[in-house]
């Protein structure tokens, strides 16, 4: 079995922080600054999920190796990738529009980041605020990868159909073949042919209208969005946020800058804040100025007070654990102590999918694991359960093997 780590992307135009919300999301927390990750591209960074531990619960003191715990909180690496900004007329070339298009056909999921208070215009330049309707940001956004998909599958759409209507391939197994390098799985076509009703046996009779129907459902399907409505302290974005609640997104209110300048200030030890949280407490008041005090006071009241957090860590958990369905799994090796060969306690979390198998998850550990896979042990119950046990979010599980346990 082959374990694909999900990918997110984070997209929008010009001038709407697209650059602070990815600068704060991969801004390290001081434990972590040293921690080993693999050297990525200047456009990726590593952003964490938030999840809450299952030490507290086990009464244990963990030793996270692939992630980290603060204060009962762990957090997960995961990786984003920052796409160029996009304007109109990025699907003809237009901008940037090829390279984004290359970077957003990678991810697995989107955080697409508006200017919610309406400063700026589709080109991304500055506006007075609430002179720009940033209800027609999602739009343009959607026609711009829809038409991205429909150029790819047009190209020889008539031969192919005629190929399908002839019996030579079937349309699921052609459209897997032509969009895997897209990200775009099997199952995602399946249910973009289920909710739009066509007949995948006669793709030759479908009008433009049907074709551009299927392609934007498998755009929705294949390419989960939410919206992250930023600069949400600014004139005009409240109202804004309520007309972007209207539409068919998980929209989350953010304040990036917020983030970036407490993260920043937890790294200088300033104060104390773990990202996600709603609240931070000033750790070193002798070291700031009155009107860092202030800035820092202004943050809690206006954002932290008001919308419960900063937005950043809600948006990145939101699109792992309900755009992508993902569960944190802890694999240890000895099931009373959780503990693996070298005697650390919790030491890995994993993000797997929604519906993982125990000899799913043996697999997506090491391949000899899933190969000599008997039986796994679930930690809470002290049970044995089988290959075909579907793992739950937080399960606690040790992998016995004819090789070795995990």
């Amino acid at each position: 079995m082959q374990f694909h780590s999900k990918l997110l992307g984070i997209v929008g135009k010009p001038n709407v922080g697209k650059s602070t919300f990815f600068s704060a999301a991969t801004l390290a927390p001081a434990e972590i600054a040293n921690y080993p990750f693999t050297t990525i591209k200047p456009n990726r960074g590593m952003g964490y999920v938030r999840s809450p531990c299952v030490c507290k619960e086990f009464k244990v003191r963990d030793n996270p190796v692939n992630s980290l715990c603060i204060n009962g909180m762990r957090l997960i690496p995961v990786e984003l990738i920052d796409c160029a900004g996009l304007v109109p007329g990025a699907w003809q070339g237009r901008g940037l529009g090829n390279r984004f298009l290359d970077e957003i056909r990678k991810a697995d999921a989107l955080i697409h980041i508006i200017d919610a208070s309406g400063s700026t215009d589709l080109e991304g330049k500055v506006l007075k605020p609430g002179a720009h309707d940033p209800v027609e940001d999602v739009k343009f956004l959607e026609v711009e990868i829809t038409m991205w998909l429909a150029n790819i599958l047009k190209r020889d759409w008539t031969k192919l159909a005629r190929t399908i209507e002839s019996g030579g391939k079937d349309l699921l197994s052609t459209l897997e073949e032509r969009l895997s390098g897209l990200t775009i799985k099997r199952t995602h076509i399946f249910e973009a042919l289920r909710v739009t009703g066509l007949n995948p046996e006669r793709p030759a009779s479908w009008t433009e209208e049907d074709f551009l129907k299927f392609v934007d459902a498998l755009r929705r399907i294949a390419k989960p969005m939410l919206i992250v409505a930023n600069k949400i302290d600014l004139p005009y974005a409240e109202e804004n946020l309520r007309r972007l609640k209207e539409l068919d997104y998980i929209v989350v209110p953010c304040c990036a800058e917020a983030e970036l300048a407490l993260r920043r200030a937890a790294e200088k030890e300033l104060i104390d804040y773990t990202p996600g949280d709603c609240n931070f407490t000033i750790s070193a008041p002798e070291k700031l100025t009155q009107a860092q005090v202030k800035a820092l006071e202004t943050i809690r009241e206006k954002i932290l007070v008001r919308h419960g957090s900063t937005g950043v860590q809600q948006a990145i958990n939101t699109a792992f654990f309900k755009l992508l369905n993902m569960i944190v799994v802890y694999p240890v090796e000895d099931i009373e102590h959780l503990t693996d060969h070298e005697g650390r306690i919790l030491p890995d979390a994993y993000l797997v999918p929604f519906g993982t198998t125990a000899r799913e998850f043996a697999y997506i550990i090491h391949t000899e694991l899933g190969d000599t896979f008997i039986y796994a042990l679930e930690a809470r119950e002290k049970k044995r359960i089988g290959e075909n046990h579907v793992l739950k979010d937080r399960d606690v599980v040790s992998i016995i093997s004819a090789k070795k346990r995990v």
